[in-house]
C-alpha cells in the first residue's frame, strides 16, 4: 500500500488546521502552521476560495484520512464496514478507525503521534494478548492486552516514551499500565469519547451521492 511520503506539516497547511501529525513539534513554535499559516504551493498566499458542498464534504474526508494516516481504499472499506453494522454510520466509521492498533498505541501514550505508533507497531515491538503484532491496521477487541515487548522495553526510545505517557490522559476507554508498559481494552469508545475534530455527517453525505 502506497503512502505518503511528503512533508507531513504540508497535510496541515493544506487542511488550515493542526492535524498533530508531529507530535511534540505541533505544540512548539517549530509548527510549520504557526510559520506559515496558509496552504502549501505557489498560490498558497492566495485568497482561499469558498468551498463548495462537496468541497467541504471531501475536505472533511480528505482532513480524517490524514489525521489517522489511512490511504484512499483501505478508508471506504472502513465506511462500508461501518455500513454494515448498527447504529450511526459516521460514529461506526470514527470507532473503527479508534479501534486501530497504532492509534490505540499513541492513546496510551507509546508514541508521540499516529505516524511514530504506526513505525513502531511496524518494526515488531508491540503485542497483543502476548503475541507479536506488527500490523498497525489490526482492530483491537474488548479485552485485549497492548504490550510493549520485553526487549523493547529498555530502550532508549522506549524509557523516553515512559516518562512522557506518565503525564499523558488516557480516553475513559483504555486502562494503563505505565510501569509496565502495558494498555487494555475496556470498551469500544463512544462518539463523546472521541476528541478527534471530524464532523463525520460530511463524510457519510459525500458518499451517499
Amino acid at each position: 500500500m502506497g503512502r505518503y511520503t511528503e512533508a507531513v506539516c504540508r497535510q496541515c497547511r493544506r487542511e488550515g488546521e493542526k492535524l498533530y501529525l508531529k507530535g511534540d513539534r505541533c505544540y512548539s513554535d517549530k509548527c510549520a502552521l504557526e510559520r506559515r499559516p496558509y496552504a502549501p504551493g505557489v498560490h498558497g498566499q492566495g485568497r482561499r476560495q469558498k468551498l463548495s458542498e462537496y468541497g467541504i464534504q471531501l475536505r472533511e474526508k480528505q482532513k480524517t484520512k490524514r489525521i489517522y494516516g489511512v490511504q484512499e481504499r483501505q478508508f471506504r472499506n472502513y465506511f462500508e464496514k461501518a455500513e454494515r453494522q448498527k447504529g450511526i454510520t459516521g460514529e461506526n466509521l470514527l470507532i473503527l478507525l479508534e479501534r486501530r492498533l497504532d492509534n490505540v498505541v499513541y492513546r496510551l501514550g507509546f508514541a508521540s503521534s499516529r505516524k511514530e505508533a504506526r513505525q513502531l507497531v511496524n518494526h515488531g515491538h508491540f503485542t497483543v494478548n502476548g503475541k507479536k503484532a506488527s500490523i498497525p491496521s489490526m482492530l483491537v477487541k474488548v479485552g485485549d492486552v497492548i504490550q510493549v515487548r520485553e526487549k523493547s522495553k529498555s530502550s532508549p526510545k522506549f524509557q523516553e516514551l515512559k516518562e512522557q505517557a506518565a503525564y499523558k490522559t488516557v480516553p475513559e476507554w483504555l486502562s494503563v499500565d505505565v510501569e509496565n508498559m502495558s494498555g487494555t481494552v475496556l470498551a469500544y469508545p463512544t462518539r463523546d469519547q472521541i476528541d478527534t475534530p471530524v464532523k463525520e455527517q460530511l463524510i457519510v453525505e459525500l458518499y451517499s451521492r
